[in-house]
């Protein structure tokens, strides 16, 4: 039996959710353009995990990438981002709703 492939919200939370992952992204997201070189120093981690993460952040739909000679740039993609954010607005509606009928509840109870 074939497993399903996961929906778009899934793969963006999965390569999310690695706080060195997330460094990444959010260090690519911050830069025009920027090599695995570049994110590799300073970061306390090797350029093969880094290569790693961006690889996974690139599968999200997070990441695109250039190839210049030998090195490969990076760049966020923030329409990446669209299935979280849908998501997280869809449950928004949710949550405002309750607190509204919070607030109804509790202006009846004491006027």
């Amino acid at each position: 039996m074939t497993e399903a492939a996961p929906n778009p919200v899934t793969t963006v939370m999965r390569a999310l959710a690695d706080p060195t992952r997330r460094a990444v992204f959010e260090r690519v997201f911050e830069s025009k353009e920027i090599s695995v070189a570049e994110l590799t120093r300073g970061s306390g981690v090797t350029q093969g995990a880094i290569s790693q993460h961006l690889k996974s952040l690139k599968q999200a739909g997070l990441v695109a990438e250039r190839a210049e000679g030998r090195n490969v740039y990076y760049r966020a993609a923030p329409q990446g981002l669209e299935p979280l954010v849908t998501w997280i607005d869809h449950y928004g509606v949710f949550w405002r709703e309750r607190f509204q009928n919070l607030r109804d509840l509790l202006k009846e109870i004491d006027p």
